[in-house]
């Protein structure tokens, strides 16, 4: 059996290969694993995956290349006015009047925005929760997340509370106060997500921000208009929906081999709860979405040398992971 230092460290090693992917863009208030609290971090958020925690989302929904679309979102997130609206300040206003002057401020506040554009002047982002979430506790994390992500851009909020998900809706200026301009990539959206999941979890919620590689899942997610789209009627095309080539197999083998090093250490412990979860472990990995149907299960008990004051053991779960050419082969 490994020693509890030496389970720290492994946990400490694959986790982070799990959850901090090396192209993670880091800033000053990042979410981050620090001192002696690391391996109690990487637990934590073992323990929510392989649970299944309710998973944030953060999209850009789109942004607009003139005040025109500006304009027309504003209208939109508030139902003409009839949402109270939130802007950078904390000021919350309600009403026609109130908006057109948000309106009237980002468009000759700073750098003048035109009516019409060849780039985006704001981006839009929806941060939203599951169903059954409080919406009031999501509106309060999303003001904290705009905060520390946008704290040098002018941005407003709407909640929207009247739907199945509770959701805000954030409009941000693409320019900073400074002149700097967003311009938000795929490692930013992950940042994003840690931050709000972070903010929701300081609340009381029970939140995560797993990458989709982490869990096993290989399914694109669509698009705003296509989910209006199929809502109407059938779409003339579908996309693919797994997400194929080498980089995203390689990425998904990588977290897959984690999670197996992370089960390694667990089930050679000698704490009881350490083997509990090495076993919850073992049955996420094998109802993950990529491997489902590829997994064959057998159970064979291990026996090891008793150790002076040990119990008999009892049946453990081992997995391997071979490749095969219809993908990973697991066996319990």
């Amino acid at each position: 059996m490994s020693s509890q230092p030496s389970i720290d460290g492994m946990l400490v090693q694959w986790g982070e290969r799990l959850f901090y992917p090396g192209n993670r863009i880091v800033t000053a208030w990042t979410p981050r694993l620090r001192g002696q609290s690391r391996a109690a971090a990487i637990r934590s958020r073992i323990e929510a995956t392989v649970r299944r925690a309710p998973q944030v989302m953060v999209k850009v929904t789109g942004g607009g290349r003139g005040m025109a679309a500006i304009r027309a979102h504003f209208r939109y997130i508030t139902k003409n006015g009839r949402l109270d609206i939130e802007d950078d300040r904390g000021a919350v206003e309600q009403g026609k009047g109130a908006v057109k002057e948000i309106e009237r401020q980002w468009q000759f506040g700073g750098a003048y925005i035109g009516e019409e554009g060849h780039r985006r002047e704001a981006f839009n982002v929806m941060l939203s929760m599951p169903r059954g979430t409080n919406p009031l506790i999501v509106q309060k994390a999303a003001r904290e997340f705009a905060k520390v992500e946008f704290a040098d851009h002018r941005y407003v909020m709407v909640l929207h509370d009247h739907q199945a998900n509770p959701h805000v809706h954030l409009s941000v200026k693409a320019e900073s106060k400074h002149g700097q301009r967003l311009n938000p990539r795929k490692a930013d959206l992950h940042r994003w997500r840690e931050t709000f999941a972070e903010r929701l979890r300081e609340w009381g919620i029970d939140a995560e921000a797993t990458r989709q590689a982490s869990r096993g899942e290989y399914r694109n997610r669509d698009e705003l208009w296509r989910i209006k789209a199929r809502e109407q009627g059938p779409l003339r095309k579908e996309r693919p929906q797994k997400k194929g080539g080498e980089a995203p197999r390689l990425t998904r083998q990588g977290a897959l081999d984690a999670w197996k090093q992370i089960f390694k250490a667990l089930a050679d412990s000698t704490r009881k709860d350490d083997q509990a979860l090495a076993k919850r472990i073992a049955d996420f990995v094998t109802d993950m979405p990529m491997i489902a149907r590829t997994t064959t299960i057998r159970r064979e008990p291990q026996r090891e040398p008793l150790g002076r004051g040990r119990e008999p053991t009892r049946e453990r779960v081992q997995p391997t992971t071979d490749r095969t050419r219809n993908g990973p082969e697991i066996e319990r």
